[in-house]
């Protein structure tokens, strides 16, 4: 049987409070599948949150008390490693509430001016520390460093906009990405939803998908995370 990821990241949302009610909403949903027969349970898939830092800790601890089945996360890591550098957070420092981390978001790359070496960097520090990487690109020829764990192709059109991908084309470029790269595990993100996740999951060389907005909303995550026993 297939084995998906799911990864849904935060951005830059959600104070403690926010968390907690998101976390109690998540918790109360596998309570429900429970009682009802079924189960909310990562099984042989992988569900990853990807957190702001603010979060990491008080995140982690409600995890595992509430013994959710989700991986936690981060969006970004600094491409240096310990040390005087003001304002950045080292996978080092990540690893030790995280077990993933998101490196390359268009994002990143846009509003904070990322090259391809900076995220080389990044990339060499967070496989250093032990963390696992989503290396996002916005298309087959975008370059990819070793040690990337899984790639999330992500059309920058589609980011934010409610305006997916089709499931087919989407197909044609990961397929694309896993030829040239022989990269296992290749996700979709952009604009996923409960009503589409579905359909990009069909698809042969989709191997699950990284939601943003549908993510912020615990009802519609756990319905993504249902969605990999459909």
């Amino acid at each position: 049987m297939k084995s998906y990821l799911i990864a849904g990241n935060w951005k830059s949302n959600k104070t403690t409070n926010e968390a907690m009610e998101w976390l109690q909403k998540l918790s109360a949903i596998s309570l429900g599948t429970r009682d009802s027969g079924q189960e909310l349970s990562a099984k042989n898939n992988t569900f990853v949150l990807c957190a702001p830092y603010t979060l990491l800790f008080f995140m982690k601890q409600e995890i595992d008390r509430l013994q959710l089945p989700i991986a936690l996360g981060t969006q970004d890591v600094s491409p240096f490693g310990d040390g005087a550098y003001t304002g950045a957070v080292s996978a080092r420092q990540v690893k030790e509430f995280a077990d993933w981390v998101i490196i390359g978001h268009s994002e990143r790359r846009k509003y904070f001016g990322e090259t391809d070496e900076v995220l080389a960097q990044k990339v060499a520090q967070a496989k250093t520390a032990g963390l696992n990487i989503i290396y996002c690109v916005s298309d087959e020829n975008t370059v990819i460093p070793d040690g990337v764990d899984a790639v999330a192709y992500e059309p920058v059109w589609a980011i934010g906009t409610g305006k997916a991908e089709t499931p087919e084309h989407a197909n044609a470029v990961i397929a694309a990405i896993k030829a040239k790269t022989q990269i296992a595990m290749v996700i979709y993100g952009g604009s996923v939803t409960p009503d589409n996740v579905a359909s990009f999951l069909a698809q042969s060389a989709i191997d699950g998908v990284l939601p943003g907005g549908a993510s912020l909303d615990a009802e519609k995550f756990a319905a993504l995370l249902q969605a990999v026993e459909l």
